[in-house]
């Protein structure tokens, strides 16, 4: 199947997304079909945080229609903030869409995971992962500490790249989670943390949310 991806959202992001689908493609030694469409990242953190789903809805339907004349046969939004508005894009997108926040809830439930802390946008962490999964406790940080991570993982995502001061927040906070909150394992709830975590070398345990949702991708495009 030719995957269709919503990128830009953040541009760190869209990298993980490319290079694992190209690896993983390469390992299966099946041929890759993808076209990528250019969100802005600025639009969706305003919109994000204005709760403003129609405009983004109306924003990936646009880039939908790109791909659709591209040849695609599948949407994947390739942001975790994107999905704040991903059931009403889901019911007017002119392509399936493939939803991450359903991966993830499987995925945990698989694992057998009762506690999860998350890092992320200030939305993704107050809703505990758009209240998406239903077998654990997901733990948001407390007070400053979440403010501090949801700046520092904005600028992270809007820039590409991420500074030693917000890999500092972004562990110092993951491991208070763990060891006061009682969490088992930290969500990447934010795509563009593959600038800070690799899931291989981790010291914690993680739910790595960009690579289950591809993939899910790679589990759809191949079959």
């Amino acid at each position: 199947m030719h995957i269709g991806l919503i990128g830009g959202i953040g541009p760190a992001a869209t990298d993980f997304y490319y290079r694992r689908l190209i690896s993983t493609f390469a390992s299966r030694k099946a041929a890759l079909e993808l076209t990528i469409v250019h969100a802005d990242t600025p639009t969706l953190l305003k919109n994000l945080s204005a709760n403003d789903a129609e405009a983004q809805v109306a924003i990936y339907t646009r880039l939908t229609n790109r791909l659709v004349a591209a040849g695609a046969g599948c949407v994947v939004v390739t942001s975790i903030a994107g999905h704040f508005c991903i059931e009403a894009f889901k019911a007017c997108s002119p392509l399936p869409v493939i939803d991450m926040i359903s991966e993830v809830s499987a995925a945990v439930e698989e694992r057998g995971l009762k506690r999860i802390g998350i890092l992320g946008t200030r939305t993704v962490m107050e809703t505990r992962f758009y209240g998406g999964v239903r077998s654990a406790e997901i733990i948001p940080p407390n007070g400053g500490d979440l403010d501090d991570v949801h700046q520092a993982y904005v600028a992270m995502a809007a820039s590409g790249v991420v500074t030693e001061a917000q890999r500092s927040i972004f562990n110092h906070v993951s491991r208070k989670l763990l060891e006061e909150g009682g969490a088992e394992a930290i969500m990447l709830g934010g795509t563009d943390l593959a600038l800070v975590f690799n899931q291989d070398a981790a010291p914690f345990p993680l739910v790595d949310c960009a690579a289950l949702h591809v993939d899910a991708v790679v589990r759809l495009a191949i079959a």
